[in-house]
């Protein structure tokens, strides 16, 4: 490749490794005696998912499978190709003796379109891989996602990212020739986030930029050149790097502490930064079970149509739905009672053992278990006044151990004053 050439081709690409061996960090997968490595080497790749964040090496190590093992390659993006696109490289996979197909961001796959890939996955007409930045769980078809083994990919440590500048430096032709000099890291490794190509691009970058060495006439990268490089600054929202746990921190303490201003300006930094909208919602969901609960039950209910809206809506008007539920849960009335309660319940569970479910709340399906007591004067309670009767629920070793208590809130008042009418003093209520 000529020097002028690598004006044009991104430097991470112009170094993009080829083998394993080249291959620096995910070392958990394709390591020595990873089970990777050896159904590579072996030549027996099973249809997989690889799922990590942007630039870890999702296609490279695609394009080394493919390469590895000597079959025919085709590549799809979700963004770009439809079930038409999906149906021509199976037509063409059928004719030859096996094919790998590799389909970038497979969770922008509708049902339909990841449909069209069951068939040809499951006779053995492609080997699929599959690269995403999100859950399969949530974004694979369950029936696509049972005939694919998944690999979790990692953001890169600052270690490897060291190992990849360097390597760099040492084998592009034009950073060989321009030879730059990398006094600092930090701030090199704090952008791009354990994203490779985000960091090599970053190097190239400023590599052209900085200013020379008066002896050598190197470039020399410092903190300083890297963000005038990357026209930044220090709190640049990192979507992979420590800032990114401080701003949804931020975000959710915010909403806890009742403040919906800061809830809509932590969330307007997380949607300038390029934050996955899912991702934000996702948050909310979990947040108005665990910091609101019972004392405002629809909290859960409006957190779980947004997640369900934004899926459908997509970014930028997805915006506006977020921005109308934090300020919702911002706003509601806080109780994280439901969160303390599962944690000493689960205490209870790690600190007594497995312990037997009292005889007359236990099925009893069979006539050997009704001889063994099984129900044996147990209570139906609807049978009862006001559907309740005084029953022991708890195994005996627990009994009158209390998880839940209601919170001073209006719904959890009103709810410690229906429990207290109905089991007295038992539970302190």
């Amino acid at each position: 490749m000529s020097i002028h050439q690598s004006h044009i081709i991104p430097l991470a690409e112009r170094i993009r490794p080829s083998t394993l061996d080249e291959l620096i960090g995910q070392d958990h997968l394709t390591g020595p005696g990873s089970i990777l490595r050896m159904a590579i080497d072996q030549k027996n790749i099973p249809s997989i998912i690889l799922w990590g964040p942007p630039g870890v090496g999702k296609t490279t190590l695609a394009h080394i499978i493919a390469k590895n093992s000597e079959v025919p390659f085709y590549r799809l993006s979700a963004i770009s190709s439809g079930v038409k696109d999906v149906r021509e490289v199976i037509d063409k996979a059928a004719k030859e003796s096996g094919a790998i197909l590799f389909i970038d961001e497979i969770h922008r796959f509708n049902k339909g379109q990841q449909d069209a890939l069951l068939n040809a996955v499951e006779k053995g007409i492609i080997t699929l891989i599959g690269a995403t930045t999100e859950n399969p769980s949530f974004e694979v078809n369950p029936a696509l996602l049972s005939r694919c083994q998944v690999y979790v990919l990692k953001p890169l440590e600052e270690k490897a990212m060291i190992r990849i500048l360097e390597n760099a430096v040492q084998k592009d032709e034009k950073l060989k020739e321009m030879n730059p000099q990398i006094k600092e890291v930090e701030a090199l490794i704090r952008i791009s986030g354990g994203d490779v190509r985000k960091i090599l691009n970053l190097l190239e970058l400023a590599t052209d930029i900085a200013q020379k060495d008066q002896a050598t006439g190197q470039p020399v990268i410092t903190n300083e050149e890297v963000l005038k490089a990357a026209q930044s600054k220090v709190a640049l929202y990192d979507k992979n790097g420590e800032q990114h746990y401080d701003i949804i921190s931020a975000f959710i303490k915010s909403m806890r502490g009742t403040d919906p201003n800061a809830a809509v300006y932590w969330l307007a930094r997380m949607i300038e930064g390029g934050e996955d909208v899912k991702l934000i919602a996702r948050r909310m969901v979990i947040f108005a079970s665990e910091d609101i609960g019972n004392a405002n039950p629809n909290a859960l209910l409006l957190a779980n149509t947004c997640f369900d809206a934004v899926h459908k809506i997509g970014y930028p008007e997805s915006r506006i739905i977020l921005s109308q539920c934090a300020i919702y849960l911002a706003t509601s009335v806080k109780s994280n009672a439901a969160y303390e309660a599962i944690s000493k319940a689960l205490d209870a569970v790690k600190s007594s053992g497995d312990l037997p479910v009292p005889l007359h709340i236990r099925n009893a399906p069979t006539g050997l278990m009704k001889d063994l007591d099984y129900g044996k004067n147990y209570q139906y309670a609807h049978a009862y006044k006001n559907n309740f009767t005084q029953q022991e629920y708890l195994p005996r070793h627990l009994e009158g151990s209390v998880f839940y208590i209601p919170q001073d809130n209006p719904k959890e008042n009103e709810i410690r004053r229906f429990l207290k009418s109905l089991w007295k003093e038992k539970y302190g209520y």
